[in-house]
């Protein structure tokens, strides 16, 4: 069997199509031929189906400039555990763009028109943009070849905690602010702040407050003018997209308090009822530029943990300052 390569394809003829396509799924249909990705033809020449190309052997093959490893990696882990797959390539499926796999069913194939996962590929010293991510399986592939699955979705985040709170009075503290006689419904039922003590009263947090005075419900001298501004200065910059965050999640009927102890900005509960009965958080949110680029290893790392105390890491994207709408992208630990 005659296989050469032509720039980025390896050109087969009929009986591959029929060995290869046919039965298995590999390549694409080309006037009765196939056409094999580079790492489709490298799987075949590592299982021993075909022996050569253009004179080259797996290893040859794998060494050269043709394929890449880390593609490959995940090209065989993926139909080790059953899969048939397509590279994302133009012309070869659709709907693929800013993918490297098309993942059909167990079961099925690319006749099927029917799709698992859409895959994209990094190393573990890659970064990948947040923006990018969101409608695909991010495929890490370590230094020793072994792959981890990161599901990402966009989603809506939703509850019912929507406790009314009447308006009342703080005083600005370095680095938070104190309700002295808050109203019952501020902790109890909203589940703003913390009890200072058995006097009855709170300590809010400077985002809690800023997004507080903001609404009109809380007074403090200077306005929440002076709340955001001890804010920026406690933060930077990062305090205006954590209140942008802050407030959507309020919003969207979510209460959030600090994620501090899991290494995020907040923790959230989408049905509170009242503050001695919470049940268990479900979210840790990471607030995040727009423009940022993840090291692997640590959206590996916020992922584990967040699995490790049974919540879902969602990163909230936001513009430096804060303003326009909020992606919400969600990132679980996959196994196909």
């Amino acid at each position: 069997m005659e296989l050469t390569l032509e720039g980025d394809v390896v050109r087969a003829g009929y009986e591959a199509r029929e060995r290869f396509y046919d039965s298995r799924g590999y390549g694409k249909v080309r006037n009765g031929d196939i056409d094999l990705a580079p790492v489709e033809a490298a799987h075949l020449l590592y299982r021993g189906d075909i022996e050569s190309i253009d004179g080259m052997d797996f290893r040859a093959f794998l060494g050269s400039a043709a394929v890449s490893e880390v593609d490959f990696a995940v090209y065989k882990d993926l139909r080790d555990r059953g899969f048939y797959l397509t590279p994302a390539r133009e012309g070869w499926v659709d709907d693929a763009a800013g993918t490297d796999f098309v993942v059909y069913p167990r079961g099925k194939g690319p006749w099927d028109n029917e799709v698992a996962y859409r895959i994209r590929v990094i190393g573990e010293r890659d970064t990948v943009n947040a923006a990018a991510l969101g409608d695909c399986v991010l495929a890490v592939v370590d230094e020793e070849s072994e792959v981890t699955y990161l599901d990402t979705d966009r989603r809506d985040v939703e509850g019912t905690s929507d406790a009314a709170v009447p308006a009342t009075e703080g005083e600005l503290l370095a680095e938070r602010v104190v309700c002295w006689e808050p109203p019952a419904e501020l902790y109890d039922q909203a589940f703003y702040g913390q009890r200072l003590g058995d006097d009855g009263a709170v300590q809010l947090s400077l985002v809690e407050a800023a997004y507080l005075a903001q609404e009109g419900l809380l007074t403090v001298d200077g306005g929440a003018d002076a709340v955001v501004e001890r804010g920026r200065e406690v933060e930077g910059d990062r305090f205006d997209r954590r209140l942008a965050v802050y407030a959507a999640l309020r919003a969207s009927g979510v209460a959030p308090k600090t994620g501090f102890k899991f290494g995020a900005d907040f923790r959230t509960y989408a049905d509170v009822e009242s503050a001695e009965n919470l049940g268990h958080s479900e979210l840790l949110v990471r607030v995040l530029p727009a423009d940022h680029r993840f090291e692997p290893r640590d959206l590996a790392l916020d992922v584990r943990l967040a699995h490790g105390v049974r919540k879902t890491m969602v990163f909230a994207l936001t513009t430096d300052d804060g303003g326009g709408d909020i992606e919400w992208i969600a990132v679980e630990r996959l196994t196909p």
